[in-house]
């Protein structure tokens, strides 16, 4: 039984990670087992419709072989260190749920003896679970760089998802900052495990490879990398990878160093980060799109007002003909709006008090479309980011929660822009 203060230690060693998420698993419970990943989700986390679901997140050990600049738990670092092992683990996961404290696990490790002693005790943990105590709960697993293939395929079988952090956006900050790894040492992983996924599907494989994908995490602000070439990199990652999502988080100067910067980057940037990875999965936009390689993205607005402001010339649009690509680029109007709109209208003739039943953010839409011929919105560029700027208010500088009724929360909940 694992005891209090290692206990403490794994899990506030595992609360840098942000690369979790709900699962998208359809794994069920059997008759004899417990835990269920299929009915709503698991993650620490809230989902789009408000609910919060819960994992455990533990660190199998922080006792780490590597002595990257960046990480709390580095080889040089001065810090407590605790390991578990895989029956603890298993016992802790067991008792949590049946106490209704989680859904599901979230597991990872420093790389402690060698990267294939540390997978092998890892995927030892899922067997365990899956086999020994029947859980059929969710389980998302981290992979460590440089472990044997075989090895990550047989643990690849046994949960939900699985994620190898880039961490840093370039190889050349990975020299710099976490010498001990490669871009092949992260990216082989992810190409081996998407082939694998994709192979299950094709051959119809009853207990397929990571039923919920993939996903990554890059620190940001830790290196000099722009955001476009941070945006480039992800967009690259869910077109050649297939990942489910790519995490971003804003570097805090937990640890000291000369290689580092002394401030950390901040909210605002790792907000509007999150902002232009929605429009790239969901709203058709490219990369090149929303701001140049060696540019960073807008402060003052959002990367979809800060496009239509540089495009104007292809506003107003009439809401009751615009085909559903050019409604997507309305800001104000989500992806849930705009598909909303394309039914509504096959009926009637929509005016703005039936955008407004739709939520469209109407302070931000009027200045792009029409409705029956008619504009409501600014009629100069000036007047029209002036409007977009005290509408956005900086409300992004402040932690956000599902409890704000603004619509800066509302979007960081949803992925509404």
């Amino acid at each position: 039984m694992i005891d209090e203060t290692r206990l403490e230690i794994l899990t506030s060693s595992a609360k840098y990670d942000v690369s979790c998420s709900s699962s998208g698993s359809r794994r069920k419970n059997t008759e004899s087992g417990i835990g269920n990943a299929y009915a709503s989700g698991i993650c620490h986390s809230f989902t789009p419709d408000g609910r919060c679901i819960s994992l455990l997140k533990i660190l199998m050990s922080n006792e780490c072989i590597y002595d990257c600049e960046y990480c709390p738990n580095r080889n040089s670092a001065d810090v407590p260190r605790a390991k578990i092992t895989p029956d603890e683990i298993c016992e802790l996961v067991i008792n949590f749920y049946k106490r209704n404290y989680i859904e599901g696990l979230f597991l990872s490790s420093a790389v402690f003896e060698t990267p294939n002693r540390t997978m092998e005790l890892l995927a030892e943990t899922v067997r365990k679970l899956r086999k020994e105590y029947n859980f059929n709960g969710y389980i998302h697993l981290k992979g460590i760089p440089y472990a044997d293939k075989t090895i990550v395929e047989k643990a690849a079988r046994l949960v939900d998802r699985m994620s190898y952090n880039v961490e840093l956006p370039s190889e050349k900050s990975l020299k710099l900052l976490a010498p001990q790894k490669t871009k092949d040492s992260l990216l082989m992983p992810m190409k081996e495990l998407k082939n694998a996924i994709e192979s299950d599907k094709l051959n119809k494989v009853r207990n397929r490879a990571l039923p919920a994908g993939q996903t990554t995490q890059m620190i940001i602000g830790a290196s000099p990398e722009s955001d476009g070439q941070i945006l480039k990199l992800t967009e690259a990652l869910y077109r050649k990878m297939n990942l489910k999502r790519v995490y971003y988080s804003s570097y805090l100067p937990v640890v000291k160093s000369s290689k580092l910067p002394d401030t950390g980057a901040g909210l605002l940037r790792e907000h509007r980060l999150y902002q232009a990875d929605w429009l790239i999965r969901f709203y058709g936009f490219d990369v090149n799109e929303i701001c140049n390689e060696d540019e960073n993205l807008s402060v003052e607005y959002d990367p979809k007002c800060a496009w239509a402001l540089k495009n104007m010339h292809l506003f107003p649009v009439e809401i009751n003909t615009a085909p559903l690509e050019t409604l997507l680029r309305v800001p104000g109007i989500g992806a849930k709006s705009a598909y909303k709109i394309t039914e509504a209208r096959r009926y009637a003739n929509l005016d703005f008090d039936n955008l407004a039943k739709m939520r469209v953010v109407l302070k931000r839409a009027k200045h792009f479309i029409t409705c029956k011929g008619k504009f409501y919105g600014s009629g100069s560029i000036t007047a029209i980011s002036n409007s977009l700027l005290i509408s956005d208010g900086g409300e992004v500088n402040e932690q956000l929660t599902m409890f704000s009724e603004n619509s800066t929360a509302l979007s960081a909940l949803t992925g509404q822009i």
